[in-house]
């Protein structure tokens, strides 16, 4: 059962162990994984983790192994597909709160499959919508 959308930062930080990750949202991922459920990672993230590498943002094996744990059987991680409906939940999404498109098209996802975010992301976490931080 899919539990919530991971924003790209926060799946990023996961993946790493890093530190910046709060507390809440890792206790949220570790018993989501427990509990046999997944976690849900934008197209949308794929392609950020892609332009982030090429801009050497953040490691060179940041998508391989984001890859490499969605492509596991009973991976905590599945892929959650930008399709139309979750265009048209873009218009919850106020672009004056959430101007950044990724950021949109994430919050989206969540908003389309009514399920939280897990985001740091203060101007997502102002626009609204249920947040685990």
């Amino acid at each position: 059962m899919l539990k919530a959308i991971a924003d790209t930062h926060a799946i990023i930080w996961y993946i790493f162990g890093d530190i910046r990750l709060s507390l809440t949202a890792r206790s949220f991922i570790n018993a989501t994984e427990l509990e046999g459920n997944q976690i849900g990672i934008s197209t949308a993230s794929l392609a950020e983790i892609v332009y982030l590498v090429e801009k050497g943002r953040v490691p060179t094996n940041t998508f391989s192994q984001l890859y490499d744990l969605v492509e596991r059987p009973n991976s905590l991680l599945v892929e959650q597909v930008f399709n139309r409906q979750v265009a048209r939940a873009m218009f919850e999404v106020e672009r004056l709160k959430v101007p950044d498109f990724p950021d949109r098209m994430i919050t989206a996802t969540a908003l389309y499959l009514n399920v939280p975010l897990i985001s740091r992301d203060a101007k997502i976490q102002a626009s609204g919508i249920n947040i685990i931080w």
